[in-house]
């Protein structure tokens, strides 16, 4: 009775008059800053954009960032909950769709980016609509692709028996997707897109700053700021722009990400309690609000209809039932094959808009590239073995210990979420202090573009274990080496090679901007096809471009299918729990 009292006292408490003038000044702040997104979308289109390094002009360009990264990030989302699902439960889809997505992870952001502005701005030449929308998709490739392969990954690792236990239930798509694969893939997809919006942020230099040849293709924000302030040499500008982004990876880590790990804890698999899980003050008080009560009541009501659980089937379905299925069954087939001809139809346009590019490269263009591709492969591995030695300690720690999560996530999420590049001049600058060259001095900076990919996945991985698996391991007393052989390893290796899949693909994008460093009118290159591919685009050399990226996708696309793939399948079937 006294525990009861002592629960339940605290959950009548209500916040002062101020919090809830706080929650709803937020919401209106929210509301403001989405007009001033749409009016910047809505502005006309000039030739050339001044960026003011003031800083009264940061907190206006870290929205217009923010915004693009979650409009981005909504998208992606999207994409995955559909996509991987397809590629799940229709094995036709799958045999075109896990390579489509092998070949977009492979081709890098420099890739995409020249066309696609030019296409887009070319769609909206009176507006910046289309800079934006290029932003965004830009933004959207460095997210989206670690995503699907995660949930499709946890697609792959749903028991058998909850997927009857569903049928038994006649439950429809969506009570399956809410009830048992969202549930399921939570806090891979969690941790996957914690680091999906780290890589989407890799790029922010690039995609915000963008310049093809002659043509200045920037938008206010601040991967544009930095990039100015890092051509002008302005030292405090940098500084500032560090800090800014410094803040909005704090608050939307604190906001968004840790409450949201703290919500798919509740999902882990086992027979045994996970422990409660501390929140933040804030977010208790947030939860006690009554203007937040309202508006969860209402989205619950509006959700309600969704989310109920159907009861058992009849014992005989209807004949009708059986016709309506059927007819269904023909839609999706029609569905298919329209969506599979306009596929077909672009990718044949594609090839020879592709073919005429290649035909005007040379042979010795050609050599070259391969020698670079050979160069880049080799930092590449280098990135991504080093990177895996103290990725997968600190992950396996951290997924196993949620009280530890809770207090290292915040420098972990800034560290991985900050846009690298912006701090690649001062590391260089170290590099060449210490008597070093781009040449080895690219692993590094790749690093800190890829080695989170694996952190996160692993983290994942080894927070989903089982607490029954664990005490197990426990009881049987396993220590040092036999602990990670016969327990550690086989409990994240699926993690881990997720991981690794997704970083090695953002390593080769990372080479881009690793091997091609500027520091105001300085250049410093290391011999390699990222190095390659940005001097092809910075000269506007479109056949050149085209060969180093169909290049570095066959590359990628092979190791994925050759390697990565198979130890993919190896995982999954010999290294998965409750399978």
């Amino acid at each position: 009775m006294s525990m009861t009292a002592t629960l339940s006292r605290p959950e009548r408490e209500r916040p002062a008059i101020w919090f809830e003038a706080v929650v709803v000044l937020g919401v209106a702040a929210l509301l403001l800053g989405g007009v001033e997104v749409v009016s910047q979308w809505r502005q006309p289109l000039r030739q050339t954009v001044e960026i003011d390094l003031s800083v009264r002009a940061l907190p206006g360009y870290a929205l217009l960032s923010l915004a693009r990264g979650w409009i981005a990030y909504f998208f992606s989302l999207l994409f995955t909950l559909v996509v991987a699902s397809w590629a799940f439960y229709d094995t036709r889809a799958r045999r075109y769709i896990l390579p489509a997505l092998d070949v977009l992870q492979s081709i890098p952001v420099l890739g995409f980016l020249p066309g696609l502005v030019l296409a887009l701005v070319a769609l909206f030449p009176h507006s910046n609509t289309g800079l934006e929308l290029s932003c965004v998709i830009m933004i959207f490739t460095g997210q989206v692709w670690n995503m699907a392969f995660s949930y499709y990954d946890s697609l792959c690792g749903v028991p058998a028996d909850y997927r009857m236990l569903g049928r038994l239930y006649g439950f429809k798509w969506w009570h399956r997707f809410l009830k048992i694969e969202l549930p399921f893939g939570a806090q891979g997809l969690l941790y996957n897109s914690m680091v999906s919006m780290a890589g989407g942020w890799f790029f922010l230099s690039i995609t915000e700053a963008f310049k093809l040849g002659d043509q200045d293709f920037r938008v206010p924000g601040i991967g544009s700021y930095m990039s100015v302030a890092i051509e002008r040499g302005d030292v405090r500008a940098q500084l500032l722009g560090v800090v800014a982004m410094g803040i909005v990876i704090v608050v939307v880590d604190r906001l968004v990400w840790w409450p949201l790990v703290v919500w798919s804890r509740k999902f882990k698999m086992d027979d045994f309690g996970s422990g409660r899980i501390n929140q933040p003050g804030w977010q208790r008080w947030l939860a006690r609000s009554r203007a937040m009560q309202a508006a969860t009541r209402r989205i619950g009501l509006w959700l309600a209809p969704l989310s109920a659980v159907p009861g058992p089937p009849p014992a005989s379905p209807l004949p009708a039932a059986t016709t309506a299925t059927a007819s269904s069954g023909r839609t999706a087939r029609g569905i298919y094959y329209l969506l599979l001809a306009a596929l077909l139809g672009a990718l044949a346009w594609g090839g020879v808009q592709l073919t005429s590019l290649l035909t005007r490269v040379s042979v010795a263009d050609w050599i070259e590239i391969l020698r670079n591709t050979g160069l880049s492969f080799l930092r590449v591995l280098a990135a991504v073995a080093l990177g895996t030695l103290w990725t997968v300690p600190l992950g396996v720690w951290i997924g196993l210990n949620p009280k530890l999560s809770s207090r290292l996530q915040p420098f972990i999420q800034f560290v991985a979420s900050f846009p690298a590049p912006m701090i690649y001049p001062w590391i260089l600058l170290l590099v060449l202090r210490t008597g070093g060259s781009l040449q080895w001095g690219s692993v590094p900076l790749i690093m800190m573009g890829t080695q989170w990919y694996i952190l996160f996945n692993v983290a994942a991985a080894a927070s989903a274990v089982p607490n029954d698996i664990v005490s197990c391991a426990e009881v049987l007393r396993l220590s040092g080496w036999r602990r990670w052989r016969k327990f550690l390893l086989p409990a994240v290796f699926p993690g881990l090679v997720t991981g690794w899949i997704t970083a090695a693909g953002g390593a080769w994008n990372a080479t881009i901007v690793s091997e091609y460093v500027q520091i105001g009118d300085k250049l410093y290159q290391a011999t390699g096809l990222g190095a390659y591919i940005s001097r092809a685009t910075n000269d506007g050399n479109f056949p050149r471009l085209a060969a180093a990226v169909l290049v570095m996708a066959l590359v990628v696309v092979g190791i994925n299918r050759s390697l990565w793939k198979r130890l993919q399948v190896f995982a999954n079937e010999r290294c998965r729990f409750l399978t």
